[in-house]
């Protein structure tokens, strides 16, 4: 069996989907879903069992964790504007602490999701190197406690049989529709033109990028998940260690806007205002993975062009009556 945390969210229920369609229903979902619409993207998801993600190391789980054979810890705050540190380490450091203790002690592979917000300002690079991790200065607590949870990895002596932390550059995709003001500006894109027409983006404040053309590493979410699985179905070829997922080209806001609009059938029409100056300070402006260490691990991966991949989300998803995956 498979167990997922943070199932019910953004890339948890889209792995789920994939999943299904290699036939694979024996599913543990793992996640806390409360009131909000996080429901829906479960909706068409096959599999055995959901646990509250606050039940799964309460007693009489044993019998079920013994039947699990690969894990993926997808769950956690991914909030970069959460302020609340002690609930950000609850969550994103010790919850994780606690499943690779089980994963070491039941010998189960897993991949855990980290994060590019660990690079901080992108001046030292982004290189997944793990030499170079105790040099990184994330921005905001969100990125400090996946940069915590990563150094805390690399030290343990007993470890899973295979284990892969993966730096999630800028995810894209469907299901992302619950996750208000961190949604991607591909389905905020797709919101204003509907409603005016236009898409609104971010002037530039610094010399040598134009408006719009601030530049991120914009990753599909369904490569994502099929680089995920890939790591679950490798069986010890690939090292074991910390990677960057994302595909090592960046591209501009309005790259991605562009690629709205024509996904869409709509004329271009952009129009810029000014940024906040309470993130002025620390926006970043350039964001690319260094991939070598994936390709040369996973070589016959294919990721999605940035126009392909709006155009599926687009097309697939947001203009349909169904647009969850």
């Amino acid at each position: 069996m498979i167990l997922i945390t943070g199932a019910a969210g953004f890339i948890g229920s889209v792995l789920a989907r994939e999943l299904n369609k290699l036939d694979r229903e024996d599913l543990i979902l793992v996640d806390r879903i409360g009131s909000d619409d996080k429901w829906k993207n479960l909706r068409n998801i096959k599999f055995d069992e959901f646990i509250n993600a606050d039940d799964l190391f309460q007693m009489g789980m044993d019998d079920l964790m013994g039947m699990v054979d690969f894990i993926f810890h997808i769950g956690a705050c991914s909030s970069t504007t959460e302020r609340d540190v002690d609930f950000l380490m609850d969550n994103n450091v010790n919850y994780s602490k606690n499943l690779w203790a089980l994963a070491s002690e039941k010998q189960i592979p897993i991949v855990y999701a980290s994060s590019a917000a660990t690079y901080g300002d992108g001046e030292l690079g982004y290189d997944d190197d793990h030499d170079s991790l105790d040099n990184l200065k994330p921005l905001n607590p969100y990125g400090w406690s996946k940069q915590v949870f990563d150094q805390w990895v690399l030290k343990r002596s007993k470890t899973p049989p295979r284990w892969f932390g993966l730096k999630y550059f800028n995810v894209y995709g469907p299901n992302e529709y619950h996750k208000d003001d961190m949604r991607s500006l591909v389905h905020k894109g797709f919101e204003q033109i509907n409603e005016t027409k236009k898409v609104k983006l971010f002037k530039s404040h610094r010399d040598g990028f134009k408006d719009g053309e601030q530049l991120r590493d914009f990753i599909y979410v369904k490569d994502v998940c099929r680089a995920m699985i890939d790591m679950m179905l490798d069986e010890g070829k690939a090292e074991s260690g910390i990677y960057n997922i994302g595909t090592g080209t960046a591209r501009s806001f309005k790259d991605l806007a562009i690629s709205t609009f024509k996904a869409m059938g709509e004329d271009e029409n952009i129009e810029y205002f000014d940024m906040p100056e309470g993130i002025r300070n620390q926006y970043q402006y350039f964001t690319q993975a260094n991939m070598t260490k994936f390709k040369k691990n996973f070589p016959e991966f294919k990721f999605t062009s940035l126009e392909d991949g709006v155009s599926d989300y687009v097309k697939n998803h947001l203009m349909t009556k169904d647009p969850f995956c």
